[in-house]
């Protein structure tokens, strides 16, 4: 049977990394330490943050409330271990603890003794009476001791979790462990006791993403939990519920049944990953320390599992899972009480059960017990607790007849007899709830059905979801309370009796004259206000309608005033952030703008200038084309000038190559055309004198001619072979050849 378990938040604040989380037992506070150096302590009544420590400047990793002297105590990753006086947040006293970070604090529930564990993977004792002296160093794990916590059962035994992958447990006075638990595969991060008296358990958490259940008598491990999917970092036995809580880096805590480990529930509050649960005995609050903050949540009702015998007085409850008893009939008319007072009464211890008890009830003739919890239902003797029948049910109800009970297991209804089972039966609607009493009443989606006991005739269909239903004494009433009403009506026996003789009186809702409405009345309050006329309660129930309804009223003035504001609100906000838009629209398109023209600026240019520079080529291509041009003109030109020249004197160029070659390698020196350069040669040697015959084999020098400003030098000379007349019959020279050594060209 699950635990059925209301989570209820309580607290919930927003802050950086949270390494440890303590509860005051006296006080609605929560002590907070930070990996940024600081600690807080939080009311989680009226979830203000009241105290600030501005501590240091590396992360807290421990801090714990040591009520009987006023102080909190905190270790932090500077070695040194600081003592503050919470009222007054004065820092009393500070030392080096440890050579190493500070992982956990454990304070001594009787003694005035701290326990702290180091990095150092050392445990050291200090005594604050003896102005925190050092009294005892506890040596043997080989690697970081990330947690320590003292046995509740024995103030004299710890338990220590170290990443060595092992649980070692130590006796005060004694340096040597008592003995180690080995058995997680990966460094193990927490340790927390079992505070009940009926197993010696303990629990752990590692980085292997288990958690393990042991039996620190036996030295084994009893059940292994898996279900997270990061590293576990902490854990907690709860002092006053039969959980194991377990906390993760996958951001999530669990809740596990310590007596079946069936995961219960998961709780994941989107902080990041959870690094501190911490727990109070006496009390169903939790607290929970995140990576972006700290949660407060309170599990389930602390009222504890009760039930009285109305014929004897007697009151039976259930504290863990030890029954209790007091006799209410034992007060005397002697004593003097006032209202709110507490009775003082003799507690009665009667034994334990074997399940966590979720209800107790009385039987009508209050002879049995029955205990209901964990999926399983047991029935006691209401005087030695004697077992008498036992069996699976997430719920139990009696009849009138206290031979007559009903069991609820899922959806199916079981009826017994004399402990024996009679019937077994599925409502067409199911069955969310069973409630007993003169008739079988059983609560689905659709409402609520009452059932006769021997035929499990349908008796009667009424539309409402109860959340519990009382029958009087004598059977002939029954009181069905909802979240914000109750309803008392009146059972017809006689009615049912005479329809079920004539079947034509049952509809398919059943009977109709089955019960009449003795009394309708809306819940305003829980206090008691005695009996009130019919008439009394009719003027306050109009009185309270129309005040309802005026109040109703002015509800719905106000709410359409706030939303009439809220419209008006929202179309302004929605016509500044459209006027808006439209600005940046603008804004961006002018923007947008001025860049493509500046783009298309930069490219004209850089195509301009292209342009220029291809134009520049073609016209240096152009020039470079007609200067050859000319040239091969020119030449050309020369040639034609040459040929005619050579023809009209009579000359052929293979008769003089030598004269061809002065001529030519002269044309390119000095660019000179043959023509012009043939005749002055011949005039300034004054060889075209007319009478000038002795011509042939003379070697005519050049010196002294002027070629174009260039003045040959006496080297320079002509030689002609032979004499030769032009075509006109004057008899002119005909170079053969121009013999040069070196011409003298210095310029």
């Amino acid at each position: 049977m699950p635990l059925r378990l209301d989570v209820k938040r309580k607290l919930s604040v927003r802050s950086d990394r949270v390494k440890c989380v303590d509860i005051h037992p006296n006080e609605p506070w929560i002590l907070v330490t930070l990996y940024n150096g600081h600690a807080h302590i939080y009311n989680h009544e009226t979830q203000q943050l009241i105290k600030t420590f501005e501590i240091c400047d590396v992360p807290v990793r421990a801090g714990k409330f040591i009520v009987r002297k006023n102080w909190a105590v905190t270790a932090s990753d500077d070695m040194l271990v600081r003592v503050y006086n919470y009222n007054t947040l004065e820092r009393l006293h500070q030392f080096e603890a440890h050579s190493d970070y500070i992982r956990s604090i454990a304070v001594h529930p009787t003694q005035p003794y701290i326990l702290t564990s180091s990095d150092d993977m050392t445990i050291k004792l200090w005594d604050w009476d003896a102005k925190w002296a050092l009294k005892q160093t506890f040596e043997g794990h080989i690697h970081y001791v990330m947690q320590i916590a003292i046995n509740p059962k024995d103030n004299n035994t710890f338990a220590s979790a170290s990443l060595d992958r092992t649980v070692k447990v130590w006796q005060l006075g004694s340096t040597q462990a008592n003995f180690t638990l080995e058995g997680h595969d990966k460094g193990v991060n927490c340790v927390d006791y079992y505070s009940g008296g009926d197993k010696p358990y303990l629990v752990s958490g590692g980085d292997d993403r288990l958690v393990k259940i042991w039996d620190y008598q036996n030295k084994t491990c009893v059940q292994t939990l898996e279900g997270h999917s990061q590293n576990v970092g902490c854990v907690a036995f709860h002092p006053e519920l039969p959980i194991i809580l377990s906390g993760s880096e996958d951001g999530t805590v669990k809740l596990w049944h310590s007596n079946t480990y069936r995961l219960e529930s998961t709780l994941n509050y989107g902080l990041e990953r959870c690094w501190a649960i911490a727990c109070l005995k006496g009390s169903n609050n939790v607290a929970l320390g995140y990576d972006e903050g700290t949660m407060m949540i309170k599990l389930g009702r602390e009222e504890p599992a009760m039930s009285m015998d109305a014929s004897t007085g007697k009151i039976v409850w259930a504290k863990h899972c030890e029954i209790q008893q007091v006799n209410l009939k034992q007060l005397t008319s002697d004593q003097q009480l006032k209202d709110g007072e507490k009775v003082p009464l003799n507690i009665k211890e009667m034994g334990s059960c074997e399940i966590y008890p979720q209800t107790l009830s009385h039987s009508p003739n209050g002879r049995f017990i029955v205990v209901c919890g964990d999926g399983e239902y047991i029935i006691y003797t209401a005087i030695t607790l004697r077992n008498k029948s036992y069996g699976n049910a997430m719920e139990f109800v009696w009849s009138q007849d206290s031979s007559e009970y009903a069991v609820r297991d899922g959806n199916m209804v079981k009826i017994f007899k004399n402990f024996k089972e009679k019937k077994t039966f599925k409502p067409e609607a199911g069955a969310e709830n069973i409630f007993g009493g003169s008739l079988l009443g059983v609560r689905s989606y659709s409402g609520l059905t009452f059932y006769d006991w021997d035929t499990l005739s349908l008796i009667r269909r009424i539309e409402i979801v109860p959340k519990t239903i009382y029958w009087s004494q004598n059977g002939e009433l029954a009181c069905i309370a909802t979240e914000e009403s109750y309803y008392i009506l009146r059972y017809s026996p006689q009615a049912v009796a005479a329809a079920m003789t004539n079947r034509e009186l049952v509809s398919e809702d059943g009977i109709e004259d089955a019960f009449d409405t003795a009394v309708a009345m809306l819940v305003q309050s829980n206090e008691h206000i005695g009996q009130l006329q019919r008439e009394h309660e009719q003027h306050l129930l109009k009185e309270q309608q129309s005040t309802q309804w005026n109040f109703t009223l002015e509800l719905t003035k106000r709410a359409e005033y706030f939303s009439e504001k809220q419209r008006k609100e929202d179309r302004d906000w929605n016509q500044l952030n459209a006027e808006l838009n439209r600005n940046l629209t603008a804004t961006h398109h002018q923007k947008e703008f001025e860049f493509r023209e500046t783009v298309e600026l930069v490219a004209q240019r850089v195509i301009a200038q292209e342009r220029q520079q291809h134009e520049w080529i073609l016209e240096q291509y152009r020039s470079q084309r007609i200067e050859e041009h000319h040239r091969q003109e020119q030449f050309r030109q020369d040639e034609h000038d040459l040929d005619k020249f050579l023809d009209a004197y009579n000359l052929t160029r293979e008769s003089m190559p030598l004269l061809q070659r002065k001529v030519l390698s002269l044309l390119r020196r000095f660019g000179i055309p043959h023509k012009t350069l043939l005749i002055q040669i011949l005039n300034d040697a004054n060889l075209l004198r007319d009478n000038d015959t002795d011509l042939p084999g003379r070697r005519i020098s050049l010196a002294g001619v002027n070629l174009n400003g260039i003045q040959l030098g006496s080297k320079d000379e002509i030689f002609i072979n032979s004499a030769l007349s032009s075509k006109s019959g004057e008899a002119i020279p005909k170079p053969c050849g121009i013999t040069k050594t070196k011409p003298n060209l210095t310029r």
